[in-house]
């Protein structure tokens, strides 16, 4: 039988930095959705100019594309937290384990609302409310996803360079 190595202490802080950026992207994500599920269900709320605040209900994929794809996409959501915890193990740079812990939490946050939301497990509809008018509807999570995955970006390029 093979003895398992204990996760060394820097890869130990980057792992639960990873979980601890995802659990703050989850409770976010979640309260926000709750709140514009109560406020906003009165009607929309002007921010500034075109920007505002009003309730949708997305039960496409992204951008409210493929409805009819939506159990596909839970499947690939969870196989997407599956290899992002596995690989937040090994990570060398905290802007990648901050980077990861958004990606990895807004994934979660918008699957507990295909698990747990109306009409069904796996068929819910994701909270959406963040209304910019020239761009689709989006939530905190979606926003962490994508600024999750800027920062891979950026940081796949400085690291090509560092390389170099």
């Amino acid at each position: 039988m093979q003895e398992r190595r204990p996760v060394a202490p820097v890869a130990a802080k980057r792992y639960a930095l990873v979980g601890g950026v995802a659990a703050a992207v989850v409770v976010a994500d979640q309260l926000s959705k709750w709140w514009a599920v109560d406020r906003l269900s009165r009607g929309p709320i002007t921010i500034v100019g075109d920007i505002r605040l009003a309730l949708t209900h997305n039960s496409g994929g992204a951008f409210g594309l493929g409805s009819g794809f939506v159990p596909m996409v839970v499947l690939a959501v969870v196989a997407l937290v599956v290899v992002l915890f596995v690989v937040g193990r090994s990570i060398d740079r905290a802007a990648i384990a901050v980077a990861l812990g958004l990606v990895l939490g807004g994934a979660l946050g918008n699957l507990a609302d295909r698990v747990f939301r109306a009409p069904g497990f796996g068929r819910g509809a994701v909270v959406d409310f963040v209304d910019l008018r020239r761009w689709p509807v989006f939530n905190v999570a979606d926003a962490a996803i994508t600024c999750g995955c800027i920062l891979l970006l950026l940081m796949s390029f400085s690291r090509s360079r560092a390389e170099r």
